[in-house]
């Protein structure tokens, strides 16, 4: 389970938005063995950004460690081997304002995860792959409690999630103050019904400041929703997936 195709898009979309590229601190939940935290590191223009991916299972997050300290940007990349709701529990995320508490943490400009998303179905004998895809260990209540937490005013949260449930993680986010501002539903070619949804959410500033942003107020009543097919009819890659993932598959 260290790289699949939809994991691999959902970055290289994630990466294309312009608060990702500007950013100064990422967080991947989950991140499994780095994938999507060494495709932000490639393309973030900020040579500062610091990117914190975290990992439950301790297997894949050696991995993880590992492979970003054989990358160009090691320097920037930090792996945490722990859930997230002790990560969230041990940074005391409740008594965060926007900026800082008196650990001398400060919120995350955008957080990406890929997480668990089988929910009662037939586990596998393999504790390592239900960590990886089964959400007992991060309901996702949970996982939207802990992005809030964590996410500051004005943020973005992308979801790479399965199609189905997408209505399922945008009335989550927003019972807990995330509102969805874009949504790109995946098909393996244009016959399928879609197999998942890659989410963008943004953390509205408090009121008073809200008042004197409108880029905030342009977003609450407009969702961006398009498409994306892997395949075109001669099972092929589409010119789509291609120029969005040129940059990191080596035989594009």
């Amino acid at each position: 389970m260290k790289v699949c195709t939809d994991a691999c898009l959902f970055g290289a979309w994630a990466v294309t938005d312009p608060q990702i590229k500007s950013a100064q601190k990422i967080l991947d939940i989950g991140s499994g063995t780095g994938l999507l935290s060494l495709m932000l590191a490639q393309a973030t223009e900020n040579s500062n950004t610091e990117i914190t991916a975290i990992e439950i299972e301790t297997a894949a997050a050696k991995e993880a460690a590992s492979n970003f300290a054989l990358s160009p940007w090691t320097s920037r990349m930090n792996l945490v081997n722990s859930a997230i709701q002790t990560y969230s529990t041990q940074l005391n995320t409740n008594n965060l304002d926007n900026n800082k508490n008196d650990l001398g943490f400060s919120k995350f400009d955008c957080i990406i995860s890929n997480p668990p998303f089988f929910e009662g179905d037939l586990k596998s004998p393999d504790e390592k792959k239900n960590l990886a895809s089964h959400s007992s260990e991060l309901p996702w209540n949970e996982l939207v409690e802990n992005v809030f937490g964590l996410l500051k005013e004005g943020g973005t949260y992308y979801v790479l999630i399965p199609a189905l449930r997408s209505y399922t993680m945008q009335k989550l986010c927003d019972q807990n103050g995330l509102q969805l501002v874009e949504e790109v539903l995946v098909h393996n070619n244009a016959k399928t019904l879609p197999i998942r949804a890659m989410q963008k959410f943004v953390k509205p500033f408090s009121n008073d400041t809200r008042q004197n942003n409108n880029a905030v107020k342009q977003t609450e009543n407009f969702i961006k929703r398009s498409k994306i097919y892997i395949k075109d009819a001669e099972n092929n890659y589409t010119t789509q997936f291609t120029s969005l993932l040129k940059e990191y598959y080596l035989h594009l």
